[in-house]
């Protein structure tokens, strides 16, 4: 794997960034060796942040971690990520055997419970819209995101509310 380290309000010591290289080394054993992995630290007053994010073939795996201990954020992001792959490991094993040569070690049963299901289809009309006119859509809907055709770029749009209470856009490239 090949893991990139970038601080953001701090200085990032030799010893933080092999102690973070070794603890996001664990997961390599579930990836091929040219992932790339992208790890974010950064602290806001008290908080300490680390933010994971892993893509590969068949999407993005992504974890982050809040805590008051930069240490404690490392280990905690990290088990969360092992558990977000566990927990869809069929899922990412099938993506990635399109990649590689499939691994023996892995059980390709179709069978498997593979956690939650759709249990329900949304479908409504999109209308072009600025972005300002779909938060106002989106708050008085009370929901956290809300799916949009910008009207000044003619693209599909998703507003959505970030934990710290601002929102966030996804625009397409």
């Amino acid at each position: 794997m090949q893991v990139t380290i970038n601080g953001k309000n701090i200085e990032i010591s030799e010893y933080l960034r092999d102690l973070t290289n070794k603890k996001v080394g664990k997961l390599d054993r579930y990836f091929p060796g040219d992932t790339e992995v992208q790890v974010t630290l950064s602290v806001e007053k008290n908080r300490h942040i680390v933010e994971v994010t892993i893509p590969y073939a068949g999407g993005i795996i992504r974890g982050e971690e809040v805590t008051g201990d930069m240490y404690a954020s490392i280990d905690n992001v990290i088990a969360k990520l092992e558990k977000q792959i566990i927990r869809h490991r069929t899922k990412l094993e099938k993506a990635l055997r399109y990649e590689d040569a499939p691994d023996p070690e892995f059980d390709y049963d179709d069978d498997e419970d593979e956690g939650p299901q759709i249990v329900r289809v949304k479908r409504f009309s999109i209308k072009p819209m600025s972005v300002e006119e779909a938060t106002l859509q989106m708050e008085l809907l009370g929901h956290s995101f809300f799916v949009f055709t910008n009207d000044e770029t003619n693209d599909m749009n998703v507003l959505y509310r970030r934990k710290d209470g601002n929102y966030g856009l996804i625009e397409p490239e």
